[in-house]
């Protein structure tokens, strides 16, 4: 860092890192940097991710769709490990071209569709099932609206306030000031709307709440960035509620879980193939058995 002021050039060129957790990964252009075809289970969806807030909240719909007695919802959930640059493969980016987790392919019917950028595939398997999005128009459109604002809020969150206070090779008073009051600004605006509200859209568990649960929930409770007291997130009493209620789902830990690979070992599966993983491989349990073989 230097106290000279910058000055940006007339026309801005990549000729340095920026520095910070993901500067091996970042670039400026788009496209795959290596061939990788990517693995193909059994099930008629096949999910590439990590259980980053984005990753989780397909997961958790998977996992409730199956919940409620969907069999065709049935997935096998492949580990992107973005630190590596698994999402420039050429498989991944053939599915999506933004390179970024989840992707998923529904297989179910005679040519496979790929979906990718989470809020899609979360309206896309809730039209495809017919659930977690009401039919009445007045609820639905309130669905949708509080998906589109995850959607276009979050950034502020995850590339913003939780780029420049957990993750910056430095710390900017300005950049942390600003995002940071961003993000309380959003915590208000979900806290004031639950205050009245069991969920976002209303008295229905839907698929604005799994879009918003896994970036606002988790930092509701501390989990992200570690900055549950700078923020004083134990302010927003209303998410509070919520994103109690919401983790209690079964649905719900089951989704966490999947592509996991931090934290608990016995929270991490990091491969999902069949309902009966969550008992048999999570990573307490491989170890259990690599231990004893």
């Amino acid at each position: 860092m230097t106290d000279t002021p910058y000055v940006p050039p007339k026309v801005w060129t990549w000729n340095k890192e920026n520095g910070g957790q993901f500067a091996s990964i970042n670039r400026p252009i788009a496209g795959a940097t290596h061939d990788k075809e990517l693995p193909v289970g059994k099930h008629p969806f096949q999910l590439y991710s990590l259980a980053t807030p984005n990753g989780v909240k397909v997961t958790v719909m998977l996992e409730e769709l199956l919940a409620l007695g969907h069999k065709g919802a049935e997935y096998d959930a492949w580990l992107i490990r973005i630190g590596n640059g698994d999402q420039f493969g050429s498989g991944f980016v053939d599915i999506n071209p933004n390179s970024k987790i989840p992707a998923l392919m529904d297989r179910s019917g005679p040519e496979p569709i790929r979906v990718f950028e989470s809020g899609s595939i979360l309206f896309y398997l809730a039209e495809k099932f017919g659930a977690f999005l009401p039919k009445d128009i007045k609820a639905r459109t309130e669905a949708m609206s509080w998906l589109f604002w995850q959607m276009g809020s979050a950034p502020y969150l995850g590339g913003g306030f939780g780029h420049f206070y957990a993750y910056a090779p430095f710390k900017i008073e300005y950049a942390i000031d600003r995002f940071a009051m961003e993000t309380k600004r959003q915590l208000d605006v979900l806290d004031r709307r639950l205050a009245d509200n069991e969920y976002l859209a209303g008295k229905d568990y839907t698929i604005a709440d799994m879009a918003v649960w896994p970036w606002y929930g988790a930092l509701a409770k501390g989990l992200v960035y570690g900055a549950g007291e700078f923020l004083s997130v134990q302010d927003y009493k209303n998410v509070q509620r919520w994103t109690d209620q919401i983790a209690k789902r079964p649905a719900v830990k089951r989704g966490r879980m999947v592509n996991r690979v931090s934290g608990d070992p016995a929270s991490q599966l990091h491969e999902r193939h069949d309902a009966s993983d969550f008992e048999t491989r999570t990573q307490d349990k491989i170890g259990e058995v690599a231990a004893a073989s």
